[in-house]
């Protein structure tokens, strides 16, 4: 109970310092008489050129008389005209008068202007820390679209050392591992950092809408015929987009271009998502033995796949 009470007051005390740089930024507080809600009409109507009143209200959460009030304010300084609809008389059309759309230009290089004083203050790490942080915060509490953009790319300075923290934090969360386990996988990122075969070898770093999300290795196996699968990692946020079945995809494709004959893995039979994953992409167990380690009994397997 004082662990979420903690919490609790840690989101409220964040509320309460954003709302102040909010106070500061927002586009109906920038120097102007408008208010943020007649910006945020005058912004909507921007960006639509024309709109029904109902989705204008639907989009901004406002009920039908704020609405309606609201409209009337800004029909009456000349910023935007109503009319009924065409095809169905009940509905109302809204559209932006020069003058409103004058308005809103300059309500929006006002706000650009100050975003820029704002991001100003930083130095360029710390603008990336502040919107990845923000992107955070937007991914996990707000609306997720059904269709969401998916990159998987070579790795970048910084990257190595993300798949060694990561790897840690997730397996010590979700499975108890200690940090044996950790170490394990810095040494075979440090082994591939230091001995990489750029022909044969590669790894992918998987993006979920701009923020990393996955990795996997395809390194050497113990033969020249056989490759090796290492380090699969999806972040548990982006489960569910089939990252995982791609980042595999990717790593069999790789080695089947660059003259392997086969591809092994070793994993547990705890990870239940990722054996599956394997399973459906054509490899087969092939051995499995228990064994103690990262500070868990478990059963370690090696799945194989020929081509």
């Amino acid at each position: 109970m004082n662990d979420l009470l903690d919490r609790v007051a840690r989101v409220r005390a964040f509320n309460r310092l954003y709302t102040g740089v909010i106070g500061v930024l927002d586009e109906g507080l920038v120097g102007t008489d408008y208010s943020l809600s007649e910006a945020r009409v005058l912004y909507e109507l921007e960006q639509q050129d024309v709109t029904e009143v109902t989705d204008l209200r639907r989009r901004l959460g406002m009920d039908a008389g704020y609405a309606s009030r609201l409209l009337s304010k800004l029909e009456a300084r000349g910023l935007l005209t109503r009319e009924r609809s065409g095809t169905d008389a009940r509905r109302q059309i809204i559209r932006l008068t020069d003058a409103g759309r004058t308005a809103q230009h300059s309500l929006e290089q006002r706000t650009i202007d100050q975003i820029g004083q704002l991001l100003g203050r930083f130095t360029d790490e710390d603008q990336h820390r502040l919107l990845s942080s923000m992107q955070a915060i937007t991914t996990l509490v707000g609306d997720r679209p059904g269709d969401r953009t998916i990159v998987l790319r070579p790795p970048r300075p910084g990257d190595f050392g993300w798949v060694v923290q990561r790897n840690g934090a997730i397996y010590a969360q979700e499975y108890g591992w200690d940090a044996t386990y950790e170490a394990l996988v810095a040494r075979i990122v440090a082994g591939y950092v230091e001995n990489q075969d750029s022909a044969r070898e590669a790894v992918w770093i998987a993006e979920l809408d701009g923020e990393r999300a996955g990795c996997v290795f395809c390194v050497r196996g113990s033969d020249e015929q056989t490759a090796k699968l290492r380090l699969l990692l999806v972040e548990p946020s982006a489960r569910g987009h089939g990252l995982g079945h791609r980042l595999v995809a990717e790593c069999v494709a790789f080695a089947k271009a660059h003259g392997y004959r086969a591809m092994e893995l070793w994993t547990n039979s705890v990870l239940v998502a990722a054996r599956s994953i394997y399973a459906k992409t054509g490899f087969e167990l092939v051995e499995s033995e228990p064994h103690h380690s990262f500070g868990a009994d478990l059963v370690g397997e090696t799945w194989r796949l020929e081509w």
